[in-house]
C-alpha cells in the first residue's frame, strides 16, 4: 500500500486519540512506516469479536453461578485463553482442564492445583472460588 493510502477513517482508534503503525510504500519505492486513525472494515472486525469474547464471558458467569461449570471456566474467558493454553500455563492435560470445569471435581481440588490455577489468572484462591469475591 502506498503512503498516500493508508485508511484514515474515523474509528475506535481515533476517538481514543491513539494511532496504529502501519508499513506504507514512499515515494522513492521504500518501505516507511505511518501513523493511521483506523479502517472501518477493521474496526467492525475488532467490535464483532470484542463482542463475541464478552458473551462467551457473560455465558460463562452465568453458568457459573447456575452452578453449571466451575468458575475455572468462567477465569479462562476472562483471560481469552482455550484449553490448551490454560493446561500449558497449569502444567495439566486439556482433558484434565475440563475435568476441573465440574463443580464437583472443581471442589474437590487440592489447595496447590488451586494455587496453579490462581496464579495463571494473577488472582487469589478466594477469588478463584468466589467470582463475586472482591467485587
Amino acid at each position: 500500500m502506498k503512503k498516500n493510502d493508508v485508511p484514515q477513517d474515523n474509528g475506535g482508534l481515533e476517538k481514543d486519540n491513539i494511532k496504529e503503525l502501519c508499513y506504507a510504500v514512499d515515494e522513492k519505492g521504500e518501505y516507511t512506516t505511518i501513523k493511521s486513525t483506523g479502517w472501518d472494515p477493521k474496526t467492525i472486525a475488532l467490535d464483532n469479536a470484542l463482542q463475541e469474547i464478552n458473551e462467551r464471558i457473560n455465558n460463562a458467569k452465568e453458568r457459573v453461578l447456575n452452578g453449571e461449570t466451575s468458575p475455572i471456566e468462567y477465569y479462562m474467558e476472562c483471560h481469552k485463553m482455550d484449553i490448551g493454553i490454560l493446561a500449558s500455563y497449569v502444567g495439566k492435560f486439556q482433558w484434565q482442564v475440563k475435568n476441573h470445569f465440574k463443580v464437583k471435581k472443581f471442589n474437590k481440588l487440592s489447595e496447590k492445583t488451586l494455587a496453579k490455577y490462581a496464579s495463571v489468572f494473577d488472582i487469589s484462591i478466594d477469588q478463584l472460588k468466589d467470582i463475586n469475591h472482591g467485587n
